[in-house]
């Protein structure tokens, strides 16, 4: 076995985050080398996600480096993550999949990795250290991803690999809003011909669940937002009636069946309810990246894709170099877009 080539530390440009709320400085951060089943990959592409904006508005760890939905080629490999080797194609996953825990090799459609779960502390999974630092001081990540970077370390169960042929710029949006929404729609909501579905929020993912629910034949969408803009844009993903609740004087509400939750709340996120609505028949679920096992299951959608059986393109309201990554910010906090494609330098 030829020996393992030593990788070394890459300055690079990156958008940090300083405190919570304030606009990304653009910093030259230190990436260190991967470390054992990781891998550091060149982020090509990176688009902005409602959950980023969220956890930087909160109080969270800073200095941070946000961005989890990303795609981008292997630049080096640590050893032990064999899958990989350098000039793969890949997408970043916030949840990964270590294929050897009991959730992931049991066979259920769980996506609770043990090991490679959802990453809060701003730290590694393997070692609880991060990869970036600035003059030695160390920099946080950002659900085990940060991708508002040109060079990012993931493990090489937080990382998917994809063919060359398909479009980067555009298939970051599998790593999570689009994904999200098709398998909310399709793992677990199960939507079935001649359904009648009420989405409430239509930005990327939300009406990622209405392009399933179309798909899998409901009879009607219904789409749920207080921008009137939205209206028009989420005809083309499926929604045959739009309610802005604003146009309203009483609440609006009908039936039983399955609610599901999913995306990051900003506020309140406790819920309470009483015992007697679910004896009637009522269902609440939760949603984690809609139950795809993601090293398992993303290849299928990118596939879906490539023959044309799902919309991602549509989803693409603008495209910016990663120094107007503060403008991106704008645009989502205004609700002026869906998802910006963030292009990293050449």
């Amino acid at each position: 076995m030829p020996p393992i080539k030593q990788a070394d530390v890459i300055t690079c440009k990156a958008a940090v985050a300083w405190g919570a709320g304030e606009a990304l400085v653009m910093e030259q951060v230190q990436v260190s080398p991967p470390h054992p089943h990781e891998i550091r990959i060149k982020v090509v592409c990176t688009s902005l996600c409602r959950s980023d904006i969220t956890a930087w508005n909160s109080q969270a760890i800073f200095p941070r480096i946000f961005g989890h939905e990303a795609s981008g080629i292997v630049e080096s490999v640590g050893q032990g993550a064999d899958e990989f080797k350098e000039g793969d194609h890949v997408l970043t996953v916030f949840t990964g999949e270590c294929m050897t825990c009991r959730h992931c090799t049991s066979g259920k459609k769980s996506n609770m990795c043990q090991v490679l779960g959802l990453e809060r502390r701003g730290l590694m999974h393997s070692d609880q250290t991060t990869r970036f630092s600035i003059n030695g001081q160390p920099i946080y990540h950002y659900c085990a991803v940060s991708s508002f970077s040109e060079y990012t370390v993931v493990h090489s169960g937080c990382a998917v690999k994809v063919t060359p042929t398909v479009p980067l710029e555009k298939i970051c949006l599998l790593s999570c809003g689009v994904a999200a929404g098709l398998g909310a729609a399709w793992n677990v909501a199960d939507i079935s011909k001649g359904s009648t579905v009420v989405i409430f929020g239509l930005g990327t993912v939300g009406l990622s669940v209405a392009q399933g629910a179309k798909i899998r034949g409901a009879t009607q969408i219904i789409g749920v937002d207080t921008n009137p803009e939205k209206r028009d844009k989420a005809k083309v993903f499926g929604i045959t009636k739009f309610i802005n609740p604003n146009d309203y004087n009483e609440p609006i509400q009908q039936g039983w069946g399955l609610t599901v939750t999913l995306g990051v709340p900003e506020v309140r996120p406790e819920i309470a309810a009483h015992y007697g609505l679910f004896l009637t028949g009522r269902t609440l679920r939760g949603s984690l990246f809609g139950g795809w096992k993601p090293k398992s299951d993303l290849p299928s959608l990118v596939d879906m894709y490539i023959k044309k059986e799902i919309q991602i393109d549509e989803f693409i309201t603008h495209n910016l170099s990663f120094g107007d990554i503060n403008n991106a910010f704008n645009l989502m906090r205004e609700g002026k877009c869906l998802r910006c494609v963030i292009h990293m330098s050449k």
